[in-house]
């Protein structure tokens, strides 16, 4: 895997019909955190994230999404910027399935691409009358450009309190098969807990967020997360 997987991404979003460009999205992001399943991604500082997106009625999908970051020991690495194909399956009334492969890329420096990788993913949802539940696998065979498995399991329930406001509970847990080469607190697993609530103010998204992971490190400890979003149709 390569970067050809944001080629095939923006051509897709590129090379639509005119009648296809109504279900092509725009979304601005600005978060008080990035984080990515527990972890801050820019040394505990705010973010600025913004997405390109394409859904046909097929369910076929696939966009651009980019958040500045900051790494810490890896100074000169600034800017993350992602790509994403996949195909929505609506299973049976209740049940859908989401797969496809995402690629991360690293910007800022002439080492800040050896950190990109490709990761596969498959999202199982399950929908009634006591809200959304989803069941969520991510997979990378070299994860952070080091040679190494890396799996992600998530689970998590959606429900609303009341019409417009959601409140969303989740679990995950990362996993890297061989620590010798990524780890994290010389473990090779730890879990990120998340509750947050969701609504939507004069067309923007609001989310605030409590999360915490089981390690003890500064940029995984207990924060509270604030993002407002606001998604344009093009």
């Amino acid at each position: 895997m390569n970067k050809s997987i944001i080629a095939i991404a923006t051509s897709c979003l590129l090379t639509l019909s005119s009648a296809a460009l109504a279900d092509v999205s725009a979304t601005v992001n600005l978060a008080s955190d990035y984080t990515f399943n527990g972890v801050s991604q820019t040394g505990n500082d705010p973010a600025l994230q913004a997405s390109l997106d394409y859904a046909a009625d097929s369910g076929f999908y696939a966009g651009t999404w980019a958040s500045n970051v900051d790494f810490g020991s890896f100074e000169d690495t600034d800017i993350e910027w992602d790509a994403y194909v996949g195909q929505y399956f609506q299973l049976n009334e209740k049940i859908g399935l989401d797969a496809g492969i995402a690629y991360y890329t690293y910007h800022g420096d002439n080492v800040s691409d050896t950190y990109n990788y490709p990761e596969a993913y498959a999202k199982f949802g399950y929908s009634s009358s006591m809200g959304n539940s989803e069941v969520n696998f991510w997979y990378s065979w070299d994860y952070f450009g080091l040679d190494v498995n890396h799996y992600i399991a998530m689970v998590a329930h959606t429900f609303e309190v009341k019409p417009g406001h959601s409140i969303k509970v989740s679990f995950d847990r990362s996993m890297s098969a061989n620590k010798d080469k990524w780890s994290w607190n010389a473990k090779d697993a730890y879990n990120h807990y998340r509750v947050e609530y969701m609504t939507n103010w004069k067309g923007f998204d609001v989310d605030l967020a409590l999360e915490d992971t089981n390690m003890n490190i500064d940029m995984a400890d207990t924060r509270v997360v604030l993002s407002v979003s606001r998604t344009f149709s093009l």
